[in-house]
């Protein structure tokens, strides 16, 4: 007898990796730089810390369950209508919102592969097959990602740039792949590291929502922001899928002191904008190293590296947290991703991969 649903069976939980005070404890080391999930090294802005300790004394009371003070400053900053944007514990939350709503058992989900993990996951949750359409060099190909297509698809994610390469599509695939795409389609551009791209070829999706109404963006307050431990993220759509997700997402479902730090988290777009130039230095920096110790790597736009380390990524992955290193592997691949962090937590990395 099973009380479980047997659909959830493949189902493997979300692993968040270790922290770096239980990698100390267990191999016994001093220090540790954890660069395996792509948070910020800077903490949040001044102003949001300020507002987060001001949100202390409201914490008796319910938060807006609408979040419509957010809701107009991305309007502000965004110029698009309260009626289109969404807010959620996390842009996680309103990927698997947006699959329990468009998703029914037996329709199809298009999706890169490698890209994000949660893809499949919200998709088989729906009872929904998933389609995993290999990379091209490192990045989606949304050719064959259209040729994909057929009359069961219902959700394309397109994670632009992507996790976990760092790669991006440019503006003008994306608005060929969009033409090529059925209306009847939703097409979700999963934006969480919008913020550090640089390429001039890209485009954020939410500049072909007027040509495509089919299009929902999704972006996240965890990376530039630094406001992964609250959980808070946002996204744009047709008004009906965000009425329709207001429907069955839970109440209250965004806690205060996120919405506040979120909130005044957006009028730093200065401190923002001097974050993504560090962040390219930063980048520019370890990709050059990569290179010279010969790793080939993948063209990063965002916060962190893909490279292959030239074995067994699980092996490198043991090696470099004996060293108080902690990065990502991807099983049986020879590829680890690792976050950019401050100069000197940047230089520890390629002295551990130094001594790979």
């Amino acid at each position: 007898m099973s009380w479980v649903r047997e659909s959830l069976e493949g189902i493997e939980p979300y692993s968040p990796g270790k922290r770096a005070s239980e990698v100390k404890r267990e191999l016994g080391l001093d220090s540790v730089v954890k660069l395996s999930s792509n948070e910020s090294p800077y903490p949040p802005v001044s102003a949001a810390l300020e507002a987060i300790a001001g949100a202390a004394g409201t914490l008796t009371r319910y938060p807006a369950g609408a979040a419509a003070l957010l809701k107009d400053k991305l309007r502000g900053l965004l110029g698009i209508p309260p009626a289109a944007i969404m807010v959620g514990n996390g842009s996680n939350e309103l990927l698997r919102l947006l699959a329990d709503v468009v998703l029914e058992p037996g329709d199809e989900v298009i999706a890169a592969a490698p890209s994000f993990i949660v893809y499949p996951m919200v998709a088989r949750l729906r009872g929904a097959t998933m389609v995993e359409v290999p990379l091209l060099g490192q990045a989606h190909d949304l050719e064959a990602m259209v040729e994909a297509v057929n009359e069961r698809t219902r959700l394309i994610f397109v994670c632009n740039p992507n996790n976990p390469t760092g790669t991006i599509v440019s503006g003008a695939a994306v608005r060929a792949f969009l033409a090529a795409v059925p209306e009847d389609i939703v097409v979700c551009f999963d934006e969480a590291y919008h913020e550090y791209v640089t390429d001039p070829d890209y485009r954020t999706a939410l500049e072909f929502r007027d040509e495509h109404p089919n299009i929902v963006v999704l972006r996240t307050f965890s990376k530039i922001y630094g406001l992964a431990g609250l959980r808070i993220g946002y996204g744009v759509a047709a008004p009906v899928i965000v009425e329709t997700i207001d429907k069955v997402r839970e109440p209250f479902n965004v806690n205060t002191v996120a919405q506040v730090a979120a909130y005044y988290s957006l009028e730093a777009q200065e401190e923002i904008s001097a974050r993504a130039r560090e962040n390219a230095l930063e980048r520019d920096f370890v990709e050059g190293e990569l290179d010279v110790l010969g790793f080939g790597r993948a063209e990063s736009q965002t916060n962190f590296v893909y490279f292959d380390c030239g074995g067994p990524a699980m092996e490198a992955f043991e090696r470099l947290q004996r060293q108080g290193v902690i990065v990502r592997a991807f099983g049986r691949s020879r590829f680890i991703r690792a976050t950019l962090g401050t100069r000197s937590e940047n230089e520890r990395l390629i002295a551990a991969l130094g001594n790979l």
